[in-house]
């Protein structure tokens, strides 16, 4: 602080620092008081919905799924490098267009392709279109959204909308429930896969995340 701008300047922001650490007091119980009862919505929701998009569904079982799309192994396996691709380039479109665009915006967007993106996957598989780039395509549209919107912006919403004193709680509550999320999906997509089949399968992940649209709608500031 003291290269960046001066040994005076760099006390005063220390001295800031010191008195927002000390206000780091805030409790579990305080976070269901009725001051922080609409963020912790919101810190638990966005979180959620961002899981249940079946998000590690497609980065866990990836291969498997491409295989059975008709993909031989060794192409199901370019086909996932493909897809970690895509996310990390996406994942920067959200970097650089986050405080351009706006949080609201980029999450109703990505949510909104989410929906269209698992719709036509489901589709795909229904009429047994499966060969090739016609699954693989919504697939990568799905993460793309995905990577722009429910995956970070999270983690931006959820240290914005806290105060200092309770930043630190509210943080640890929205990081397990992405995990309880994240174990839920894994957990359940096989089963789900054997049991309903790809199709209704991921028609209920857009039942499922479709709710984020109304969500950010009516609950969450820019």
């Amino acid at each position: 602080l003291t290269r960046v701008n001066g040994s005076i300047e760099a006390e005063r922001e220390i001295g800031e620092i010191r008195g927002a650490l000390a206000q780091e007091q805030g409790t579990l119980s305080e976070l269901l008081t009725p001051a922080y009862r609409g963020a912790l919505l919101i810190g638990i929701l966005l979180p959620l919905f961002s899981q249940v998009s079946g998000i590690n569904a497609i980065i866990y079982y990836g291969p498997d799924l491409l295989e059975k799309a008709g993909f031989q192994l060794s192409e199901s396996l370019g086909g996932q490098v493909i897809v970690g691709f895509v996310n990390t380039l996406f994942t920067f479109v959200a970097i650089l267009s986050v405080d351009r665009i706006g949080r609201r915006p980029l999450i109703l967007f990505g949510t909104a392709g989410l929906v269209v993106s698992l719709t036509w996957i489901g589709l795909s598989f229904l009429l047994n279109v499966t060969s090739g780039w016609l699954v693989l395509a919504p697939i990568l549209m799905f993460i793309a959204c995905f990577a722009f919107s429910l995956g970070p912006l999270p983690w931006i919403i959820i240290s914005e909308i806290f105060p200092t004193r309770i930043r630190g709680r509210a943080m640890s509550v929205g990081t397990f429930t992405i995990w309880v999320g994240c174990l839920g999906v894994a957990q359940t997509f096989p089963s789900l896969l054997n049991g309903l089949g790809p199709s209704p399968t991921f028609w209920l992940y857009a039942v499922l995340v479709f709710p984020a649209i109304p969500v950010t709608l009516l609950l969450l500031p820019e």
